[in-house]
């Protein structure tokens, strides 16, 4: 079974989280609505086979990667950073 890695954003963290992006006008703006879409998107790999493993973002280290890796923090560097773990 191939794995595949979601990245979870907390509730607790959404607001930080919110300020700390680069790419605020294509993310949600509410966690819930996130919330939804992220629980159809792990719903719809599960049913297609995949094992789907949520990967919790510690934004720190979010910060950090993209950092050191002087990019900046969008969905794309998000990606990485989950795929990473």
């Amino acid at each position: 079974m191939i794995g595949i890695k979601l990245a979870y954003y907390r509730k607790k963290d959404w607001k930080r989280f919110f300020k700390i992006i680069a790419d605020r006008e294509s993310m949600h703006d509410t966690w819930y609505d996130w919330h939804k879409d992220f629980e159809k998107t792990k719903r719809d790999l599960t049913n297609q086979g995949f094992d789907v493993v949520d990967i919790v973002v510690e934004l720190d280290e979010l910060t950090e990667y993209c950092r050191l890796k002087g990019i900046k923090n969008d969905g794309k560097a998000r990606s990485q950073f989950v795929q990473a773990k």
